[in-house]
């Protein structure tokens, strides 16, 4: 491209400017404009993508999607990040205010610090960097989405259906969450365990405790099918993934009285499943042993699923070996290649391409005094630069 030379980008300056910005989800507060107008500058083509959101945010409620290509060529190399961030808590019960992005003895303070608005600018400097110093052979994208730490429905996973409907190609792509463990580059995710929520209602019928032939009690019955379930053995692993898990998270009768037999029963359970199982097959069992229970017990048995994500693996490959050597390369550290941790917008990405996440240490995640050194924003934008070259610039 010709024309003016690019602005260099300081991802300290540009942290700062997001933090300042309350993208509490799923509010935006002007957070898309700040990265807008950013990348507009640096040549890219930006395409907003809002999409109606969750219930009880309000009628007038959307979530703010970004888009942004540089260059038509292959590879398309992306970068998915957030910018909403999750609340401050107790505001008082921080050291500086939790909007305010002070720098102080090194550090940079704010809600998104670390999750994950210091990935984003770190990513969109080593790229100014990178076309600084030559045009990429390929494009360089970006898809940031307002919706992550919320229910995650109307975000990245919108963003990638439209783009695959559209035949958009992205060849790989990198998310920014903050993966490092310990020490900067010490730990990617290669891949993410899915999440399946079940809500289960037995139903029965109301009556006094003293005339249990008049009634039906559901409590027994909800009792016998969580024992089964929590006793349930999914199976015995994956390659680089521990068992699947079954939690129950909540147990409710919401009966005040003594002397009342409850007219229903509920809990909720939530799996960790990886690649051995799908979110549908694990539904079709859950119905099967809800099913038997109900043949047993005579009462009704209602069940509720939302799969929030399928597990997925990046296997080894020439992707994961160019940030490996990346990392290793900025930093001294060859980084392990985990699957561990909850779930992250990752596990809609990999339905278009090999996907992984690097990025922060996240110990003060989520937390009071959320903070990243200064020192290491700057690391990090070295590593993303490292990762850029190996797959876009030609050497």
């Amino acid at each position: 491209m010709t024309g003016a030379p690019l602005p260099l980008i300081d991802p300290v300056e540009l942290t700062r400017d997001l933090i300042r910005r309350p993208s509490v989800t799923p509010a935006d507060a002007g957070a898309m404009d700040t990265l807008q107008r950013v990348l507009t500058d640096l040549g890219f083509t930006c395409r907003r993508m809002a999409f109606e959101g969750p219930s009880g945010t309000g009628s007038d409620a959307r979530i703010e999607n970004l888009y942004a290509r540089r260059g038509t060529a292959s590879p398309n190399l992306c970068f998915a990040g957030h910018t909403d961030v999750v609340p401050t808590g107790n505001t008082e019960a921080w050291s500086s205010a939790p909007f305010e992005a002070e720098v102080r003895d090194g550090l940079l303070y704010g809600r998104g610090a670390v999750d994950m608005k210091g990935g984003i600018a770190a990513w969109v400097a080593a790229v100014s960097e990178v076309l600084a110093a030559a045009e990429p052979d390929g494009s360089l994208s970006f898809l940031i989405t307002g919706d992550e730490e919320g229910p995650a429905l109307h975000g990245t996973k919108r963003v990638v259906e439209a783009l695959m409907a559209e035949g958009e190609i992205i060849d790989a792509c990198v998310v920014g969450e903050p993966s490092s463990q310990h020490q900067l580059g010490d730990m990617i995710k290669i891949g993410r365990r899915g999440s399946l929520n079940t809500w289960i209602t037995v139903h029965g019928k109301q009556g006094h405790v003293a005339y249990p032939a008049r009634a039906a009690n559901p409590a027994p019955v909800l009792v016998r099918l969580l024992a089964a379930l929590d006793a349930w053995v999914i199976d015995e692993g994956y390659e680089a993934f521990q068992p699947s898990n079954l939690e129950i998270t909540t147990i409710d009768i919401g009966n005040g009285a003594t002397n009342v037999i409850p007219s229903e029963a509920r809990a909720r359970l939530n799996i960790r499943f990886n690649p051995a199982q799908s979110g549908d097959g694990l539904m079709a069992e859950l119905n099967r042993l809800a099913g038997q229970a109900q043949a047993d017990s005579g009462l009704q048995i209602t069940l509720e699923h939302l799969c929030s994500g399928e597990a997925f693996l990046t296997p080894h490959g020439p992707f994961v070996t160019a940030v490996q050597d990346a990392v290793e390369a900025g930093t001294g550290i060859r980084p392990e290649a985990s699957t561990t941790g909850g779930t992250s917008d990752a596990r809609f990405l990999r339905a278009m391409c090999p996907v992984l996440e690097l990025g922060l240490v996240g110990q003060t995640m989520h937390q009071i005094d959320e903070r990243v050194p200064v020192a290491e924003l700057q690391a990090l934008t070295g590593v993303y630069r490292r990762v850029i070259e190996s797959v876009l610039v030609r050497n």
